[in-house]
């Protein structure tokens, strides 16, 4: 092969690889900031459920400083023998709370030992605000998960740029030096790392 030929070649392989690797660094750019995007979203979306949750979870502890408030004054009045007040604060007992205090009370605590101390302690103790509270937590944590999801994702694509950048750096340096045995060590390390790197990003999931 002529020495004319050889250069030839090299020259075309400088070229495609120049063009190749341009493609896909502006591929792996445009996935990057794909991906950034989608993990801007979940962290706002993150933010917005946790400040729900809180929300929940303080009106939970209202209600449940409500019914032990009621129940307390409840308590009082039955111990001191005034029916008239102990129904007075049972009429208005939270709708959630009744059917703990009525199994509570069925359960005769003043007679069987083996009775729950407080009605709060029973299954039937449930607060729709605090099963909101904890439902709104695990959204927020799963749209967390994601965050860290679609920053790795971005991550990586960042990462493959860069990659990609060192190629077409490598193909610009060996197509403009003058010892071929150089240009095409400088060539093949450039194709090297080109085509490494874009079996790598082949792995990756897409974004569109």
């Amino acid at each position: 092969m002529t020495s004319e030929r050889k250069e030839l070649i090299a020259e075309i392989a400088a070229t495609v690889l120049l063009a190749l690797a341009a493609v896909a660094t502006a591929w792996s750019g445009y996935q990057a900031s794909q991906w950034h995007g989608d993990q801007a979203i979940a962290s706002g979306r993150a933010t917005a459920t946790r400040v729900e949750s809180a929300r929940a979870s303080g009106e939970a502890n209202r209600q449940i400083q409500i019914d032990v408030a009621t129940f307390t004054q409840w308590i009082d009045a039955y111990a001191r023998g005034d029916s008239r007040l102990a129904a007075f604060y049972q009429r208005r007992f939270r709708d959630e709370f009744r059917p703990a205090f009525e199994r509570w009370l069925a359960s005769r605590p003043l007679r069987n030992p083996a009775a729950e101390a407080t009605p709060f302690t029973l299954p039937e103790y449930r607060l729709s605000a605090a099963a909101n509270a904890d439902r709104l937590e695990q959204e927020a944590a799963a749209a967390g998960d994601e965050v860290s999801t679609d920053v790795e994702r971005a991550e990586r694509y960042v990462l493959a740029v860069v990659l990609f950048a060192t190629a077409i750096a490598l193909a610009g340096i060996g197509a403009r030096l003058r010892l071929f045995p150089v240009r095409v060590a400088v060539l093949a390390v450039g194709w090297a790392v080109f085509l490494g790197t874009l079996g790598w990003v082949l792995t990756f999931p897409i974004n569109l």
